[in-house]
């Protein structure tokens, strides 16, 4: 119930003007969020990349930030990107890159929004079959799951190399997976870390961890039969990706056919030692500026990480 009570502060804590300037205020706050990311430069991000890799893991590299305000700025972002796999190239990193719609113009009130921004999805996963890499599309809060899936519906029939993340939290979830069936699609799934209403995602732990495994089951048998890609899981609950990976055994998926996907700073030690049994592990690996309400997300996720940061940052 605690820890409940703490995550719901934390989510409403990310939308508070006010918080985020007494936080943004504060070495110590700003010591403590780099535990979860390497920097607020692409080079950090690229660098810690590179000894990811050195350690056998992928990295999945994504800029901080929603919600851009105007078609330039929503180009700026595309060409970021851009430039992003430009250099992931030049490093010759296993990295993809993963995206925010609202980053890319999806919301800017123009009728035509939802048409530049798949042109500007397209921009960036057209390439991607020559690298072998898939641009993965994050799921934002609940109004924009619709359009989220429109999206990435009309990206994957333009021949875009994408995939989608989908929120085990949210009660529809089921249903986005049947509708994306026909398209043999690749599922990133994760449990949420937005602030929903009840009757629109599980308020409690319980049932979101127990429809995350009902759903990655779902995933993997589907997988099986050739209905989709072989699933992503970013969890960090290593028992949960374990019985996942069980499964995907049983099913006769190879061993390396899934994917463990965890955040950086967190379960460290876990990633390497799986990344050392074989699994096909990538770090998601964030940076920029705008790293306020993503950290209060990160930190809403496993309240147990507010003791955790606080520990860190008072140890050095």
């Amino acid at each position: 119930m605690a820890m409940s009570i703490m995550r719901r502060v934390l989510l409403a804590g990310s939308h508070s003007p006010w918080l985020e300037r007494q936080v943004r205020s504060r070495a110590i706050t700003r010591q403590a969020v780099r535990r979860f990311m390497p920097g607020e430069e692409l080079s950090d991000a690229l660098d810690a990349g590179s000894a990811l890799a050195q350690r056998g893991m992928g990295v999945v590299l994504t800029q901080l930030g929603e919600h851009t305000d105007s078609p330039t700025q929503a180009d700026a972002v595309r060409d970021h990107y851009q430039s992003v796999l430009r250099d992931i190239a030049a490093r010759g990193l296993p990295a993809a890159i993963s995206v925010k719609l609202t980053q890319l113009g999806l919301v800017l009130g123009d009728p035509t929004s939802d048409d530049a921004c798949v042109e500007r999805v397209l921009a960036l996963a057209r390439p991607a079959p020559a690298r072998g890499e898939r641009v993965w599309i994050d799921m934002e809060e609940s109004p924009l799951t619709e359009r989220t899936l429109r999206v990435y519906e009309r990206v994957h029939a333009a021949g875009g190399r994408v995939g989608l993340c989908l929120q085990a939290y949210l009660r529809r979830t089921a249903a986005d997976l049947e509708r994306l069936r026909p398209l043999r699609p690749a599922v990133r799934l994760v449990k949420g870390a937005y602030r929903e209403p009840p009757d629109v995602a599980f308020p409690a732990k319980r049932d979101v961890d127990a429809n995350y495994r009902t759903l990655g089951m779902r995933l993997i048998e589907m997988a099986a039969r050739g209905e989709a890609e072989p699933p992503v899981f970013g969890t960090h609950d290593v028992a949960l990706a374990r019985a996942l990976l069980a499964h995907a055994s049983a099913q006769g998926l190879a061993p390396t056919a899934c994917e463990i996907h965890m955040l950086y700073g967190i379960r460290g030690a876990e990633q390497a030692r799986l990344a050392a049994e074989g699994v096909r592990v990538r770090v998601l690996v964030s940076y920029g500026r705008a790293w306020f309400a993503w950290y209060m997300r990160r930190l809403a996720e496993r309240p147990a990480n507010v003791w955790f940061a606080i520990r860190g940052v008072a140890g050095g």
